[in-house]
């Protein structure tokens, strides 16, 4: 075993850094011989040097990160301050200066990807990044490197753990949205502004990043399709049990069917009871990832906290720093299949339709044949009404988005239609 250890450099040391730190003290022996040689921690960037950090020697402190990444002797950086700026300068600092990168770092990772990989490339230098993406979960390294020899056509999943707990909480016990959200807060698995969760913006990030790996093509934030899961109500979760469904906020990751485009969006859809991502419970994780030859894959754990998401950190850095031994580098960035990302409305799938009308005769023709101008086929419906006032739940076959948006527009023009009360993707059949 070399005996001049491998220098780690640590920017951020929050729940996840101090995670990191931790482990890389009290499990410094099997560290090194997995390694080959000893890793020593020799900095830690943060922001408020006077917080007590338990087992972190106070000399190994500082808050200039950029004089840490520019010493020359570090060789792995390991980045966990999230953010844009400073990270970018931080990471490609590091790689100037002959540092590989370890990131957490989902929402960088998403916008500017590209350029950081070929920033690693041009230095000659590692940029792994596990822990962007679903916390513990082995994910981005079976994408990238076990089914690199497959032809990956779907990648499903429930990336989000705050608001996987709060539509499960909605389902299981029939809470309302705000009541699920206050008691994810109060248990920690909300932040206080909990906006980058339940609006999608996280969910689309990791999109971004699996879309990218699964299709050798660039994808970025602003290529995905979100929408939030503010509005989901009891009610939908009603409709959703009477057709053996529930409602996950899923990232959804796809191949056309000829092959020549690929979509990726976050949004909360209706999922059968009997399909594997509809078990996932609490603020767990899965996704779920269909291919040529493997077939469909199914990959679960815990997707946040400090102890999984150091864990995936801790697993890059063992082979960032295996790489350095062997003057070798990992995967970079593959996008050699260029392929175009289409737009939401190119999207085929079932949709739920819950409208309000007038209780009368001849409502339901009219609804009908609003959806067959627009050539969106139906294929049940489901009406209540009293009093004068009714509701319609139409399901229907597959069709575009694009279709469906023009007949909800077309349907809110009905003098008999007094509100669109929710519209509901249905995947995973």
């Amino acid at each position: 075993m070399r005996t001049r250890p491998l220098k780690v450099a640590l920017l951020g040391c929050g729940v996840v850094g101090s995670e990191v730190a931790r482990i890389m003290t009290t499990h410094a022996d099997d560290l090194a011989a997995r390694i080959g040689a000893p890793v020593e921690l020799a900095g830690v960037a943060v922001r408020r040097p006077s917080k007590v950090r338990e087992g972190i020697d106070p000399n190994l402190v500082t808050t200039d990160a950029t004089a840490l990444v520019k010493r020359g002797d570090i060789d792995v950086v390991v980045e966990v301050i999230g953010g844009i700026e400073p990270a970018r300068s931080l990471i490609t600092t590091a790689f100037e200066h002959g540092a590989s990168v370890v990131s957490a770092n989902k929402a960088l990772l998403a916008q500017d990807g590209a350029a950081l990989h070929a920033a690693a490339g041009e230095h000659g230098k590692d940029l792994y990044y596990e822990a962007a993406v679903a916390g513990a979960i082995p994910l981005i390294r079976p994408l990238r490197e076990s089914l690199a020899g497959d032809k990956i056509n779907r990648v499903m999943g429930i990336v989000n753990g705050t608001t996987n707990f709060i539509l499960d909480k909605m389902d299981s016990t029939g809470a309302g949205y705000q009541e699920a959200l206050d008691e994810a807060t109060a248990l920690g698995y909300a932040e206080a502004d909990p906006t980058a969760d339940v609006e999608g913006f996280d969910a689309a990030a990791k999109a971004a990043i699996l879309a990218g790996i699964a299709f050798h093509t660039r994808v970025r934030l602003d290529d995905v399709y979100r929408e939030g899961m503010t509005e989901v109500t009891a009610a939908d979760f009603a409709s959703a049990k009477e057709m053996g469904c529930t409602i996950k906020l899923l990232a959804i990751c796809e191949r056309a069917e000829d092959g020549g485009s690929v979509t990726a969006r976050v949004h909360p859809a209706m999922i059968p009871l009997s399909h594997p991502l509809a078990s996932v419970r609490g603020a767990y994780n899965a996704v779920f990832v269909e291919s040529d030859a493997a077939g469909q894959l199914m990959f679960y754990g815990p997707g946040a906290g400090g102890s999984p998401t150091a864990s995936a950190v801790l697993g890059d850095l063992v082979a960032v720093c295996r790489n350095r031994l062997a003057g070798a580098t990992g995967p970079g960035e593959s996008a050699y299949a260029a392929l175009p990302v289409s737009p939401m409305g190119d999207v085929v799938t079932r949709y739920h339709i819950s409208l309000d009308v007038a209780d009368k005769p001849g409502v339901l023709a009219q609804v009908a044949t609003v959806f067959a101008e627009h050539g969106v086929s139906i294929d049940t419906v489901r009406q209540q009404g009293k009093d004068g006032e009714a509701s319609l739940v139409v399901v229907t076959h597959r069709a575009s988005d694009a279709a469906l948006s023009g007949t909800v527009e077309a349907l809110r023009k009905l003098d008999t239609v007094r509100g669109v009360a929710s519209i509901m993707r249905v995947e995973g059949e």
